[in-house]
């Protein structure tokens, strides 16, 4: 919520968003000297009062609009920054930083986290997917494990959450899911926005290895297939978007790309 000319109020939707809060609070800070593009600022932490019943948070105001088709320049060069940005981030000293869990849907946790979720999708799925396909591929990016060392993930890169001035990536918000761990959940995007040579810059500027690469696609599928039984019967717009990543990540591990 806009709070005035020069800030912004976030009250956790759920109790399972509170950890969210003190995490900010915490590491924000820490974190934005270290970034290029501007991200959430805290400013002020609120208590429980008058009917709320969890902690709460004031931000600086970030101007900007969500990214989309119509708001961005060249995807390419968008590709590029957030690349340069999310490089940035795993730079950072990862030391007493904020494990993986319950309170950020275990992003930078291992992908078998969602094993059996993934495959009681495809199976409820049935038909109106490639069942063989989407298997081969989440197989494949259960066997692409992570080796590597933790870095600092954002946990939830998505275009409502890059704000973008003149075409041009100017923050990046909402960093409740931020922890230490796996990047891999951080190349979704590449699927969930990004197309053609945006994908690509974003592949060849973002510095992970082809290992974490399949796991992203393991990531995107893992999403696009629970949001799909979720919108088939309710949101056709979303369903069908759902679609297009399945069959994009699909056609990617059968072009062997």
């Amino acid at each position: 919520f806009r709070l005035g000319e020069e800030m912004s109020v976030r009250l956790p939707s759920a109790e399972r968003y509170v950890a969210q809060v003190d995490k900010e609070q915490r590491w924000l800070p820490i974190l934005a000297g270290h970034l290029p593009p501007p991200i959430s600022q805290p400013l002020a932490r609120g208590a429980p009062g008058s009917g709320y019943p969890w902690p709460w948070s004031v931000y600086r105001w970030l101007g900007g609009s969500s990214a989309s088709v119509q708001t961005i320049g060249d995807e390419v060069e968008l590709a590029t920054t957030l690349a340069d940005f999310l490089a940035a981030l795993y730079r950072i000293d990862p030391a007493g930083g904020p494990p993986a869990g319950h309170d950020n849907f275990y992003r930078g946790a291992p992908l078998a986290t969602y094993d059996a979720e993934t495959r009681n999708a495809i199976d409820v799925l049935g038909r109106r997917i490639d069942a063989d396909a989407a298997t081969d591929l989440w197989e494949a990016s259960l066997a692409a494990t992570w080796n590597g060392p933790a870095v600092w993930v954002h946990g939830d890169v998505s275009a409502e959450n890059l704000l973008v001035e003149q075409g041009q990536l100017s923050a990046v918000i909402d960093f409740g899911c931020a922890a230490v761990g796996d990047p891999a959940c951080d190349t979704t995007i590449a699927w969930t926005f990004f197309s053609g040579e945006g994908r690509e810059a974003f592949r060849a500027n973002l510095p992970v290895d082809e290992a974490t690469w399949v796991r992203g696609r393991g990531w995107a599928l893992w999403k696009a297939l629970i949001t799909l039984i979720k919108d088939l019967k309710t949101n056709p717009q979303r369903a069908a978007i759902c679609r297009r990543i399945i069959d994009d990540v699909i056609a990617e591990r059968l072009a062997g790309i």
